[in-house]
């Protein structure tokens, strides 16, 4: 399992007091009011910034992190990718998992059966679909509800399914 989750992009410098503006990779962008601290991923390492800010532009966020007070000192942060924890991740509800997580399960049939490897989950807006590369080549998308996905399993490393009448021909 993923012990840390993307919550946004820095895309560019915000003003000349080292603000950076956040494209959000999270579901709610509000939710960056509420985080204290998030996570730099360098390339070469992992950096710890403190929130000092937050503003709200447009689809975006704008963060301040303390100790960063000018443009120059947040340049280099362009294009990262910010992460937290797990333990700062959203709380999720009952039979809602990150996809991070469901990445990569065993997807197994009504019998059990093992059929494929879940590849990606796409979010449509109805529902997701889960793209299951099955074991013969093809290419299953399967919606992910409840008369499809019976059961998952992160910790044990699976996913049971039921094809609906349709989806394989």
């Amino acid at each position: 399992m993923e012990d840390f989750f993307q919550v946004g992009i820095i895309t560019s410098p915000h003003g000349v007091h080292g603000e950076v503006k956040v494209y959000p990779t999270t579901d709610d962008v509000k939710r960056f009011k509420r985080l204290k601290e998030v996570i730099l991923d360098t390339g070469k390492g992992r950096m710890n910034l403190e929130i000092e800010g937050v503003k709200f532009l447009k689809q975006l966020a704008v963060l301040k992190f303390r100790g960063y007070d000018n443009v120059n000192d947040v340049e280099r942060f362009r294009q990262k990718p910010l992460l937290v924890t797990r333990e700062n991740a959203v709380r999720l509800g009952r039979d809602e998992y990150f996809i991070a997580d469901l990445m990569g399960l065993k997807v197994l049939d009504e019998e059990e059966q093992e059929i494929g490897i879940l590849r990606e989950v796409i979010e449509t807006g109805a529902n997701d679909v889960y793209a299951i590369d099955l074991a013969d080549g093809r290419e299953l998308l399967l919606p992910a509800i409840k008369q499809c996905v019976l059961a998952v399993n992160v910790e044990a490393g699976f996913i049971k399914i039921h094809i609906l009448e349709g989806l394989l021909s």
